[in-house]
C-alpha cells in the first residue's frame, strides 16, 4: 500500500471529531436506525442522506457527501473545485463497518462537478459518479454535479385529486414517448435535443388535443448511451441532462399535471451497464451486482443484474423508485423487463443457471423485492400505479401481495399485442380462418389487470411502422388501422399507444430523428389522428368504456357466429345498464347493407362513433343517421336491430 494511504488509515483511525483545520470534516447526518434499515433492505429514503447535500456545519454552509462502497480501501471527492486532485480530499469510513464513506466539506457549492476516486478491493483504482447524484454531465462526459432540488410545485388540483385519475375504473389512455425523437431542434443533426421547456411548450398541448389520459416516458433516469432509449441507466436518482437540468423535467411534468394529464415513467430495476463510471464494479469488487455471472450477467442486453439479495442494493432500487414520486410527482412507473428478474432462467441455456434453494426457476430475492417495492409504493403513494412489463404466464403479477400476488396494479398484455397484429396482418379473405385467435384474450382477460401495450418494441428492428402491418392498398391500409384502433380502445383494460402511431407513421421509429410530422399535410393521416381522438373522448366520456373494465361484467360477446363475414359483435358494460355500448367490427371491405343483430335487455338508437366517416379520411358513404329497432319479444326484452356496416370499420353504438 503506498505509503500517502497508510497516513490516512492512521488518521481515519485517531480522529472522529471536526476538525476545522482539515479539508473533510468528520461529520454524519446518518443515524443508527438508518444504518440498519439500510442493511435490512428497509431504508427507502436513503436519497435523503446518501449522495451530496448543502448543509450547514458549526456555521459554515458546504456539501456533505456520504457514497456507500465497503470493499474500498480510501475513498476521495476529486472535481473541479480541487482541480481533481485525486487525494486531497478524503471521506471517512464509518466505525460500524457499515462500509459507508462519507465527510462535509466546508464552502463546497452547487453545480459543481466531482466523482468519488476509489481505492478499492486489491488497490484496483477507479473514478465514479455519484449512484445518488441528482444531475450529471452531458455526454459524454460524466461527472456528477452537486444540485438544489428545490421547486416549487403549481398541481395541487391534480395532486389532491389524482386517486380519481389514476384509479382502476378511470380511462387509460397512455401515450408513449421518447422525448429525443419526438420532436427535434435540427432533424439532421442527433445530438441536438429540444429542452424540457421547448418540449413542453410542444408536447403537452398536443397530448391534451388528441385527449390522452396519460403520458408515458421512455426511460430519463441518466444513461451514457442514446442507442439503449434509456434502458441502460446509470443514475438512478437523476433525470438525463439531454433536455436540461431536474427542474426543467419537473416543469414538463407540472404542466401536464395543471392540464389534467397523469406522467408515468418508465424505471429499470432488472440491469445496468458496465460503464466505467456507473455502478459496476463499484468499489473493486461486485457490489452492486451478483458475483455469480450466471445471475449477476444479463445475456440479452451485456448489462449486469442488480443483487437484490444485499439489504443494501434493495434499499437503493426502493429508495430510487420513492425518489422519483416524491420529488417528481410521478404518477406511476412502468417497471421493465419484470420477466428478467423473475426468473433465474431467463434467455439462460441449460447449465447456465442454478436452480433456488426449493429446485425451482425463480429468483427468490428478485421476487421479494418486487413485493416489498409494490408495498412501499401504494402505503406512500396509494394513488398512484405500478405497471409491469411482464411476458409469461407467472401467476399474479398485477395481484395484491396478501394474495401472494406481486402486487402490480397492472401489466402489459403481450399476448393480446401479439394476438392482435397477427391478425390485422391477414389479408380480410383468411380473417374468417381466424376468428378464434382474434378473440383468445378475453379467455384469460380477468386473470390480471390488463394493459393493451403496442409500445416502441413493436415499431423498430425491421418489424415496420404499425400502419404498413396492416394489409391492403394504402386505402384498406388506414381503414385496418382505424379499425384496429377502434377495437383496441373498445377492449377492456388500460391502452398505451407509441408516438407517431396515433396519425401513421409511415417509417420505422429512429431514436436518432424526429416523427414524420410533415405526413399531416395528407387527409389520411389527420384522419387518422382524428378517429382517435374521437376514440379517447369516448373513453373519457363513456362510463361503460371504463368503469368496469378489469372486472368480470363489464364486457359481453353478442355475436361471434358471423365467422364467413368476419362480423364481431360486443358490449362494453357500465354500472348503469343504460350506460352501456354495442361495438360492431366488420373485418373485411365488403359492405353489409341491412345488417341484422339480436340484442337482449335495451335499444341502441344512436351511431355514437364510426370509423368511416369522411372526417376520418373514410369513404363516408355508409352510416347509420337512424337505427331500425324492433322488439321481437317483450317478456326477455329481445331486439332486433337493422344498421347498416361501412367496410372495414368499427361502430359504436348508444
Amino acid at each position: 500500500m503506498p505509503n500517502k494511504y497508510k497516513e490516512l488509515q492512521e488518521k481515519y483511525e485517531s480522529e472522529n471529531f471536526i476538525d476545522t483545520s482539515k479539508p473533510v470534516w468528520n461529520y454524519s447526518l446518518l443515524t443508527d436506525e438508518d444504518i440498519r434499515n439500510f442493511q435490512s433492505g428497509t431504508n427507502y429514503s436513503l436519497y435523503e442522506k446518501f449522495g451530496s447535500h448543502s448543509i450547514q456545519v458549526n456555521g459554515v454552509w458546504g456539501m456533505y457527501f456520504c457514497v456507500w462502497a465497503p470493499n474500498a480501501t480510501f475513498v476521495f471527492v476529486t472535481g473541479n473545485f480541487n482541480d481533481w486532485d485525486k487525494v486531497s480530499h478524503p471521506l471517512t469510513p464509518r466505525w460500524d463497518r457499515s462500509g459507508i464513506w462519507e465527510g462535509f466539506i466546508p464552502n463546497f457549492n452547487l453545480g459543481e462537478l466531482y466523482k468519488y476516486h476509489i481505492v478499492g478491493y486489491q488497490n484496483r483504482v477507479t473514478e465514479k459518479g455519484d449512484p445518488f447524484a441528482n444531475f450529471w454531465e452531458l455526454k459524454p462526459l460524466t461527472s456528477s454535479i452537486t444540485w438544489d432540488m428545490h421547486y416549487d410545485w403549481k398541481d395541487d388540483e391534480w395532486m389532491k385529486n389524482r386517486n380519481k385519475n389514476n384509479a382502476l375504473n378511470a380511462p387509460w389512455s397512455i401515450y408513449e414517448v421518447h422525448l429525443g425523437s419526438w420532436q427535434r431542434p435540427d432533424p439532421f443533426n442527433e445530438h441536438k435535443y429540444n429542452t424540457y421547456d421547448q418540449i413542453r411548450e410542444r408536447l403537452v398541448p398536443y397530448v391534451k388535443e388528441m385527449g390522452f389520459t396519460h403520458v408515458e416516458f421512455m426511460p430519463l433516469t441518466e444513461h451514457p448511451y442514446d442507442g439503449s432509449w434509456g434502458y441502460q441507466t446509470t443514475g438512478y436518482f437523476a433525470a438525463t441532462s439531454r433536455f436540461g437540468d431536474p427542474q426543467g423535467l419537473m416543469r414538463l411534468i407540472d404542466a401536464f399535471h395543471q392540464e389534467g394529464i397523469g406522467v408515468i415513467l418508465d424505471w429499470v430495476p432488472s440491469h445496468y451497464p458496465y460503464d466505467s463510471h456507473g455502478l459496476y464494479m463499484f468499489d473493486g469488487t461486485h457490489t452492486y451486482e451478483y458475483a455469480d455471472m450466471r445471475k449477476g450477467f444479463h445475456p440479452d442486453w451485456n448489462s449486469y443484474v442488480f443483487n437484490y439479495k444485499r439489504g443494501e442494493v434493495k434499499s437503493f432500487l426502493i429508495s430510487s423508485a420513492r425518489f422519483w414520486f416524491e420529488r417528481y410527482h410521478i404518477d406511476g412507473i412502468r417497471v421493465d423487463a419484470v420477466s428478467s428478474m423473475l426468473k433465474l432462467n431467463y434467455s439462460r441455456k441449460e447449465g447456465e443457471w442454478e436452480p433456488n434453494e426449493h429446485g425451482g426457476d425463480g429468483n427468490l430475492e428478485a421476487i421479494h423485492f418486487i413485493k416489498d417495492l409494490n408495498e412501499m409504493i401504494y402505503r406512500d403513494f396509494p394513488d398512484v400505479q405500478t405497471i409491469a412489463e411482464e411476458a409469461t404466464d407467472w401467476p399474479g403479477v398485477s395481484r395484491p401481495t396478501y394474495s401472494d400476488g406481486l402486487g402490480f396494479g397492472m401489466k402489459w398484455m403481450m399476448g393480446w399485442m401479439h394476438d392482435t397484429l397477427d391478425y390485422f396482418k391477414r389479408d380480410p379473405i383468411y380473417r374468417k380462418y381466424h376468428q378464434n385467435d382474434f378473440t383468445f384474450s378475453m379467455m384469460y382477460y380477468y386473470d390480471e389487470n390488463f394493459m393493451l401495450p403496442i409500445s416502441h418494441d413493436e415499431v423498430v428492428h425491421g418489424k415496420s411502422p404499425l400502419l404498413f402491418k396492416m394489409p391492403g392498398d394504402l386505402w384498406q391500409k388506414f381503414a385496418n388501422l382505424r379499425l384496429f384502433f377502434t377495437y383496441m380502445w373498445t377492449h377492456p383494460g388500460g391502452k398505451l399507444l407509441f408516438m407517431g402511431g396515433e396519425f401513421g407513421q409511415t417509417s420505422e421509429w429512429n431514436y436518432q430523428s424526429e416523427l414524420d410530422w410533415y405526413l399531416l399535410k395528407h387527409d389520411s393521416h389527420t384522419g387518422a389522428q382524428s378517429c382517435l381522438k374521437a376514440l379517447n373522448k369516448i373513453l373519457k366520456e363513456e362510463p361503460a368504456m371504463h368503469e368496469k373494465q378489469f372486472i368480470p361484467g363489464g364486457f359481453e360477446w353478442v355475436d361471434l357466429n358471423h365467422r364467413d363475414e368476419c362480423v364481431i359483435v360486443y358490449k362494453r358494460k357500465a354500472e348503469k345498464p343504460e350506460d352501456d355500448l354495442l361495438v360492431i367490427l366488420n373485418m373485411t371491405p365488403e359492405v353489409y347493407h341491412d345488417w341484422v343483430i339480436e340484442v337482449h335487455d335495451k335499444e341502441y338508437t344512436e351511431e355514437l362513433f364510426n370509423s368511416d366517416l369522411k372526417e376520418y379520411d373514410g369513404t363516408g358513404d355508409v352510416f347509420n343517421k337512424d337505427i331500425r329497432t324492433e322488439c321481437i319479444d317483450e317478456e326477455s326484452k329481445k331486439y332486433k336491430i337493422t344498421i347498416n356496416l361501412p367496410p372495414l370499420a368499427g361502430l359504436i353504438l348508444k
